[in-house]
């Protein structure tokens, strides 16, 4: 019996590789296999419309998906499958922004893995116009992780001592991340275990920069930031700058930013930052495609600053799909659309994107059709962004609901502890707001001190009360 990469091979030999490599990255490099993942998924657009002879008006993945869709030469379940990966793929490549931890990257990929191949098992037939064979799933291993390490070390291989660095700073990003969120609930020190991390993926980027463009586009971003403990910043934008004229993607889009807005090699120039971030967004480079929206925006040239920022949301950038649903909304470039800007907000807020999050939340608790589900949905939305975006507003809003009952329940301790937050952490415009609302909870949790005759209760309230004193 064949086993699944043996099977994959059967239904395309192209895409049999992608799917072995994407495996073989799940226990060591989780964001690698994610990329393939994303690569596959592309890869079989072409493949599915090859078969009817179909020319794809966009090299965008979701709109290759969506035109598939609309030709039905895929079904409901595909498309929804399809786009899943595609969203997926999207997380491998910015693990950081969507607030993952390692093991939630490293379980994301192995369902992502599976449901790939899923996705092979529903079109085998129709693709390859044979029977299915039979098949097993054979299950992860870290083995070519260890193959991985050896080649950086022993053979000193460029291409695997940068997907080790690779490795280390999503490690490290992750963990950073992490350590600040704690950091801001905690008053003794959280544990530094991201320093290291970054170190690391230093050392193993400046190993390969020699030899692997990609190692040289890190190496400059580790430079810039002090991965190793020590800034260079001049030395990174440099090495930025000569991958970028090798063609890396990413680091074309970061040098068209620096040109966008000065940077301390890089004197602020629109034509040349016009260049290199539309060189950029032809090789789908989201954050490029986001930017040159932007830069086109600041010149009003509204139409093609949508096309971008359009492009660049569906390709899966949270931040663009957060600023499509506002254009919509406000008809900037396009039609307005309220149905379509509430689809993109909810879309960049499922993402993470903190502004999309407290948008929604704040529908949610101020619609009065909305129903628990909503409120339950509104009440994570507003935790996350106060864990992750800080936001004193989210603070605030949170704290009223919880005093006023709008989530099912009172609880005036938590919305206490959250007000007094809030202005530990506040400007002077939003403590001329957080000021009536204190007095109003202290007078509100004293007149229930009066009046109640359980001890519980009595208990909560003394210890709200303690709070805002």
């Amino acid at each position: 019996m064949l086993n699944d990469i043996e099977f994959v091979n059967q239904f395309s030999v192209e895409l049999g590789q992608d799917y072995r490599k994407a495996k073989s990255f799940v226990t060591d490099v989780p964001t690698q296999a994610l990329l393939h993942v994303r690569s596959f998924s592309h890869k079989l657009t072409s493949l599915l419309a090859e078969e009817q002879a179909i020319h794809f008006e966009s090299p965008n993945l979701y709109d290759r998906i969506e035109q598939l869709n609309q030709r039905r030469l895929i079904d409901v379940k595909t498309t929804r499958a399809l786009h899943k990966l595609r969203a997926d793929g999207n997380r491998g490549a910015h693990p950081e922004k969507y607030h993952l931890t390692p093991e939630q990257l490293q379980q994301l990929s192995q369902r992502a893995i599976k449901n790939l191949l899923q996705l092979v098992d529903s079109l085998f037939s129709l693709v390859t116009n044979d029977n299915k064979p039979e098949y097993y799933f054979e299950e992860f291993d870290a083995l070519a992780g260890r193959d991985l390490c050896y080649r950086a070390v022993m053979e000193r291989d460029a291409e695997s001592q940068y997907l080790v660095g690779m490795s280390l700073k999503t490690r490290a990003l992750m963990q950073r991340e992490q350590e600040q969120a704690l950091q801001e609930s905690r008053e003794d020190r959280v544990k530094d275990r991201s320093t290291a991390s970054f170190k690391q993926a230093s050392y193993w980027f400046s190993q390969a920069a020699d030899d692997d463009v990609n190692a040289l586009y890190e190496h400059g971003v580790s430079l810039i930031h002090g991965y190793s403990g020590e800034f260079d910043v001049i030395a990174g934008e440099q090495a930025i700058a000569k991958a970028a004229a090798e063609g890396v993607a990413n680091a074309m889009a970061l040098l068209g930013y620096f040109y966008l807005v000065g940077s301390q090699h890089f004197a602020a120039d629109v034509q040349l930052a016009e260049r290199y971030l539309s060189q950029a967004a032809k090789l789908e480079q989201s954050e490029a495609m986001a930017n040159l929206g932007v830069l086109y925006y600041q010149q009003s040239d509204l139409k093609t600053a949508y096309k971008y920022i359009s492009r660049a949301a569906k390709a899966g950038f949270p931040h663009a799909q957060y600023h499509l649903a506002l254009m919509l909304a406000r008809g900037e470039g396009c039609d307005a659309d309220a149905v379509k800007s509430e689809h993109w907000l909810a879309e960049a807020a499922e993402q993470g994107q903190v502004d999309a999050m407290f948008s929604r939340a704040q529908s949610m608790l101020h619609d009065d059709n909305a129903l628990g589900e909503d409120y339950s949905q509104a009440e994570s939305y507003l935790r996350e962004v106060i864990k992750y975006g800080h936001s004193v507003p989210a603070m605030i809003e949170l704290s009223i609901a919880l005093a006023d009952g709008m989530l099912g329940r009172i609880d005036v301790v938590a919305a206490a502890s959250l007000l007094k937050l809030a202005r530990e952490h506040a400007n002077d415009e939003e403590l001329a707001v957080i000021e009536p609302l204190w007095a109003s909870l202290e007078q509100q949790v004293l007149s229930v001190i009066k009046m109640t005759n359980s001890a519980k209760e009595k208990e909560a309230l003394a210890k709200a009360a303690e709070l805002l004193s």
